[in-house]
Parts: structure tokens; C-alpha cells; sequence
């Protein structure tokens, strides 16, 4: 051996991911199928009368204060005079936002409280989950909301509420058929 020449080293560099170089499906083991702590709530078709009660309210509230905020603002905007400072013009759209915004919210989430209440009621009633129980519970909520001004007034927005609610079914139904997730 020459001894002017450092002697080179044979060692090898710790690299902590060398193993890693495989498909991700191997290293981990995902599932496939969404997971249940009990067996019961796996067997169930559809949610149940409390979650479908929140959802529907839920839904209902927010929805209705967002379309009604928008439309209170414009509103707001539309009222402003010519004369008017900005911290006027401001509190003015702020204002008929938050006022059309919270009517619109509490009127919605009424309605969705009473569509989840009666849609629960006819599924246990007929002990299936169709249709036709959605379209029974929107003529309910309707004529049920309306039914302080009257038998026809009741009458009208019944119809209204099962037109709706058959729409809404058949347009989730047309979604789930023709639209690929």
C-alpha cells in the first residue's frame, strides 16, 4: 500500500427514506369503504330524524340569510341619496343587509325545520324512503307555513312545496345519474 494516499472509506451515507420507493397503496392501508364504529349505523339507508333535522335547518338558515344579505346589500345600495356621507351610505347597507338577511334566515330555517319534522314522520309512517315522502312532506311544510292566512293560501303554497320538493328529488336523482364524480 502506498502510504502517500489517504485511504478512502468504505461507508455508505444514512438516506432515512430508501425503503420508501414504493406504491403509496403499500405503505399505507387505507380503506375503501367508509368506517363505522358500530355495525348499526353501517346497515342504515338514510340519515337519521336528528341529523336530518339540523341539516334541513341548518341548511335553510344559511342559505336564506346569504340570498337575503345579498339582497338586503343591494337594497342598501339602491337607497342611498345623493347627499349621504360614506359612514351613512355604510351603515345604511349594513343595516338592510343584516336586517333582510336575518328574515330571509329565520324564514328558511322554519321551513326546513318543518319539512325535516314531516318528512321523518311519513318515512317511519309508510317504513320506506322514497318519493313520494319527500314530495308528501313539502306539500305539508308548505300549506303548514301558510296556513295562518287561510285554507286557499295554505292550499297554494302546499302545491308549491311539493313542486319543489319533486323537483329538488328528481334534479339530485338526474345529478347522481348523468354527473360523474
Amino acid at each position: 500500500m502506498d502510504s502517500s494516499k489517504p485511504k478512502e472509506r468504505q461507508t455508505r451515507v444514512y438516506h432515512p427514506y430508501q425503503d420508501l420507493n414504493v406504491p403509496i397503496q403499500k405503505l399505507y392501508n387505507l380503506p375503501t369503504a367508509p368506517e363505522h364504529l358500530f355495525p348499526e349505523e353501517a346497515a342504515r339507508t338514510h340519515r337519521p330524524w336528528g341529523e336530518n333535522l339540523q341539516y334541513y335547518t341548518g341548511c335553510g338558515y344559511l342559505s336564506g340569510a346569504m340570498f337575503g344579505a345579498a339582497k338586503g346589500t343591494v337594497q342598501g345600495l339602491k337607497a342611498a341619496e345623493p347627499g349621504d356621507s360614506l359612514k351613512l351610505r355604510v351603515n345604511r347597507v349594513l343595516n338592510s343587509g343584516g336586517q333582510t338577511g336575518r328574515r330571509f334566515g329565520n324564514s328558511l330555517g322554519v321551513l326546513g325545520l318543518i319539512f325535516a319534522g314531516l318528512d321523518s314522520g311519513v318515512i317511519h309512517l309508510r317504513g320506506k324512503d322514497d318519493l313520494l315522502n319527500s314530495v308528501v312532506a313539502g306539500l305539508g311544510t308548505g300549506a303548514l307555513y301558510r296556513a295562518a292566512a287561510g285554507p286557499r293560501s295554505a292550499a297554494i303554497a302546499g302545491a308549491i312545496g311539493a313542486i319543489a320538493a319533486a323537483t329538488a328529488v328528481a334534479g339530485k336523482q338526474a345529478l347522481k345519474r348523468y354527473v360523474p364524480v
